[in-house]
C-alpha cells in the first residue's frame, strides 16, 4: 500500500457553461467576489489597484477576504492563459485551475500543490483547503449554472460547511 500524498490535492467539476465565461469569474475582482471572495484586491506590477471588470495578468498580486473572517491572504499571479488556465500562490502553496473539456462537459480541474509536510499544514492547508475548494467550486457551479450563491453571509453561524 502506498503512501498518501500530502502535498497536494485535485478537485474537478463539471459546470454546464462555456469556457470564457468560467474564466471570466476566475480572473476579476467583480467575478470572484461573487461566488468565493467578500472582497478580492488585484494590483499591477507597478502596484495600481486593477478595476473591478480588469482581467489579472501575470506578476498582478492580491488581497482576498472571505465573509466572516477579518483573515486577509495575500499572494500572486503566476501565470494567465486566457479561457484555459491561472496559477497563484495561496496561503504558502501554488494553485492551478485549468478549464477544459472532457466527454461533452466543461470541466474545471482544481490543484493546489507544494503544501508542507508539518502537521500543521497537513491539517489547514490539506484538509482545510480541500474542504474549502470543494465548497467554493460547488458555488461557482451554482452561480453560473442557477444563480444562486450558497455562502453562509451570517457570521453569528458558525461550523457550518457553506463557510
Amino acid at each position: 500500500m502506498s503512501e498518501h500524498n500530502w502535498s497536494e490535492f485535485n478537485k474537478r467539476i463539471s459546470i454546464n457553461i462555456n469556457k470564457e465565461t468560467i474564466f471570466d469569474f476566475l480572473s476579476t475582482q467583480d467575478n470572484y467576489e461573487k461566488w468565493f471572495l467578500s472582497q478580492a484586491d488585484f494590483y499591477q506590477k507597478n502596484g495600481e489597484k486593477r478595476s473591478r471588470d480588469e482581467k489579472v495578468e501575470p506578476g498582478d498580486t492580491y488581497k482576498w477576504m472571505w465573509h466572516g473572517s477579518d483573515d486577509v491572504a495575500e499572494g500572486k499571479i503566476f501565470e494567465v492563459q486566457h479561457s484555459n488556465q491561472i496559477k497563484f500562490s495561496f496561503l504558502d502553496c501554488k494553485v492551478r485551475i485549468e478549464i477544459g473539456e472532457e466527454d461533452g462537459e466543461t470541466m474545471v480541474e482544481l490543484t493546489q500543490s507544494d503544501i508542507p509536510l508539518d502537521e500543521d499544514s497537513i491539517h489547514n492547508l490539506y484538509v482545510g483547503c480541500s474542504r474549502g475548494w470543494t465548497f467554493y467550486l460547488t458555488n461557482l457551479k451554482s452561480i453560473l449554472e442557477g444563480g444562486i450563491d450558497l455562502r453562509n453571509r451570517n457570521i453569528n453561524l458558525v461550523d457550518v460547511i457553506n463557510t
